[in-house]
C-alpha cells in the first residue's frame, strides 16, 4: 500500500512521508463562530476526520488540530448587530459548531484551540518577526512585510502584485506594499484588545493559525487542511510568515478542499444563501449528511441542492435493508460486528466469493491511496453491497431450514469487510436514532393486522383480496416483502 496526497505547494500527487515517522500532524483552519454553522461549514471537518480515520487505519498516530477564530471584524459587527459581547457571541455558535460536528460523526479532534486562548503566542512571533525585518509597526499596527520574503506568493504560484489585483487585502495608508498584511491591529473604541509591546490591539487574522498550529504540532506540519477559498490570502500569509519566523519549511502537504456551491456560487454566510445544519437535520439523519459530503472527491467543488440531497438519502438505504437482512440471516445487528480498525492482510475462506471480496477490498483501499478518493470507495461499497447480497440469494441463507453452515460462515466474514470499509468513511458507526411516538406505534400495528389479513387471503387462495391489499399499502409508500421467513413491511425509502 502506498499512499499518495496532492500537494498544493507542488501541484502534484506525492508519496506521503511524515516528519516523524508513524506519526501525522495535521492542522485544518475551523470557523469565525459569528454565524450558525451551515453545510459549508462540515465539508472540511468531515473530509480531514476521513483522512484521519484512513490514516489511523494505515497505522499513524495522528494529532488533529482544528482551531476556533472568536475574535474577528466579523464577530464584532455581528455582536453591535445583536447587542451582545463578542464571547458570548463566539460561545453560543461555537456550542452550535460542535453540535453538528457530533452530529456528523466528526471525531478524533486532540485539540480545538481558541484565537484568544493564544495571545502570547502570538506576540511571540510578532516580535520574531520585527527582529528579524519581516514586519514593521506603524502607529500601534504591525504589518509583515510581504516583500522581505523572496518565497512569497509561492503557494498560489504568483507574484505578489498578481496576487493584490482584485484579491480579499485591507487597504491602510500604513502600508508600505499593497500586498502586507496585518500582524497586530491597535485598538478601536468597545472592540475586544489585549496589552502588546505596541499598545492596546488584536491581532491579525492570519497569526492566529500560525500560533496555534505552531503551539500544539511544532515548527513544522505534516498535513495542512482548509477550503480552497482559504489558498490566498489566508495560507498564503500564513506560510510566509510561519517560515520566515522559523527559517524552517512550515508544511509538507497543503491539502484544499473544493467548496460547497449552490448553484454557480459558493455557498458562504457573506452571500446569504446557506443552509444551516441544524435545519437539515430536522430532515435527514447525520449520516446522510456525511455520505452526501463523501460523494465527491474532496478537491472537486460539492454541488447542493435538495433533489441530490434525497437522491443520496434513498441510496443509503439499500445499505439499510441489508442491515435488516443480515440480522434475519444471522440474528446479530451489524452495529455489533467486530472489525479490524488497522490494516492487515485479509485471510478468507477460498473460492471464487472470497476473491470477490478480496478484490473490492483492494480497489476500495486503492481508491483511498489515491489521494483520499471518498468517491471511488463509496462507489465500491456499493459493488461490495451487491456481492454481499447476491450470495445470499444464491445460498437462501434467508431459509433457515435449508441454509448451510459453511456458506453462513463465509457471509458473515465478508459482513466483516464491509464494516471494516464503512468504519473507514465514518459510516454506519451506531444504528440512527428513531423516535416512535403513541401514533408511529399505532400505525405499525395497524399495518402489522393488515398484513395478518393478507396472511390468512393467501392461505385461503384469496389472491387477488391479497394483492389487493399490498397494492394498497404500496400506495402509502409501505414496502411489503414476503420472505422464508415471514412478511416483512417498511417505509419506502
Amino acid at each position: 500500500m502506498s499512499l499518495r496526497i496532492y500537494n498544493t505547494l507542488t501541484r502534484q500527487k506525492e508519496p506521503f512521508v511524515p516528519v516523524e515517522s508513524g506519526k501525522v500532524k495535521m492542522y485544518t483552519c475551523g470557523p469565525t463562530v459569528y454565524k450558525p454553522a451551515h453545510i459549508g461549514h462540515m465539508v472540511g471537518p468531515v473530509i480531514f476526520d476521513t483522512v484521519r480515520r484512513y490514516l489511523e487505519y494505515l497505522g499513524y498516530e495522528v494529532i488533529w488540530v482544528l482551531n476556533i477564530t472568536d475574535v474577528d471584524d466579523k464577530l464584532i459587527a455581528r455582536a453591535r448587530e445583536e447587542n451582545t459581547t463578542v464571547r458570548e457571541l463566539a460561545e453560543r455558535h461555537t456550542l452550535d459548531y460542535l453540535e453538528c460536528l457530533r452530529a456528523l460523526q466528526v471525531q478524533g479532534i486532540r485539540f480545538m484551540p481558541r484565537a484568544t486562548e493564544h495571545i502570547p503566542d502570538m506576540i511571540r512571533i510578532i516580535e520574531g518577526l520585527i527582529a528579524r525585518g519581516h514586519a514593521y509597526v506603524a502607529d500601534g499596527d504591525v504589518y509583515f512585510d510581504v516583500t522581505s520574503d523572496p518565497d512569497y506568493g509561492k503557494l498560489c504560484h504568483r507574484d505578489p502584485e498578481q496576487m493584490a489585483a482584485g484579491a480579499r487585502i485591507e487597504v491602510s495608508e500604513k502600508k508600505r506594499h499593497p500586498g502586507d498584511f496585518a500582524l497586530w491591529k491597535s485598538a478601536k473604541p468597545g472592540e475586544p484588545s489585549w496589552e502588546s509591546p505596541w499598545g492596546l490591539g488584536r491581532p491579525g487574522w492570519h497569526i492566529e493559525c500560525s500560533a496555534m498550529s505552531m503551539r500544539y504540532l511544532g515548527e513544522t506540519l505534516d498535513i495542512h487542511g482548509g477550503g480552497l477559498d482559504l489558498q490566498f490570502p489566508h495560507h498564503e500569509n500564513e506560510l510566509a510568515q510561519s517560515e520566515c519566523f522559523t527559517g524552517k519549511p512550515f508544511v509538507r502537504y497543503w491539502m484544499h478542499n473544493g467548496l460547497l456551491k449552490f448553484g454557480q456560487t459558493k455557498m458562504a454566510g457573506s452571500l446569504g444563501n446557506v443552509v444551516n445544519v441544524h435545519d437539515l437535520l430536522q430532515r435527514y439523519p447525520g449520516e446522510t449528511l456525511r455520505f452526501f459530503l463523501l460523494s465527491t472527491h474532496y478537491r472537486s467543488p460539492i454541488e447542493f441542492s435538495e433533489e441530490r440531497l434525497e437522491a443520496l438519502h434513498k441510496s443509503l438505504g439499500a445499505f439499510y435493508r441489508f442491515f435488516e437482512r443480515y440480522q434475519r440471516i444471522t440474528g446479530k445487528s451489524f452495529y455489533d460486528v467486530s472489525a479490524p480498525t488497522r490494516y492487515q492482510e485479509l485471510a478468507l475462506v477460498n473460492g471464487s466469493f472470497a476473491k470477490e471480496i478480496q478484490q473490492l477490498r483492494q480497489r476500495f483501499l486503492q481508491e483511498m491511496d489515491d489521494d483520499f478518493n471518498t468517491q471511488g470507495a463509496i462507489g465500491v461499497l456499493f459493488g461490495l453491497l451487491t456481492a454481499l447480497n447476491r450470495f445470499a440469494d444464491e445460498h437462501h441463507l434467508e431459509d433457515a431450514a435449508h441454509r448451510e453452515a459453511a456458506p453462513l460462515a463465509r457471509f458473515e466474514q465478508a459482513v466483516v469487510v464491509l464494516r471494516e470499509l464503512t468504519q473507514i468513511l465514518g459510516l454506519f458507526l451506531s444504528p440512527l436514532a428513531v423516535s416512535v411516538s403513541a401514533r408511529d406505534r399505532l400505525v405499525s400495528d395497524l399495518v402489522q393486522i393488515l398484513l395478518d389479513v393478507r396472511n390468512e387471503c393467501r392461505k385461503q387462495k384469496q389472491f387477488a383480496l391479497a394483492d389487493m391489499i399490498r397494492s394498497r399499502l404500496t400506495e402509502l409508500g409501505i414496502v411489503v416483502e414476503d420472505r422464508p421467513g415471514g412478511t416483512t413491511w417498511r417505509w419506502q425509502q
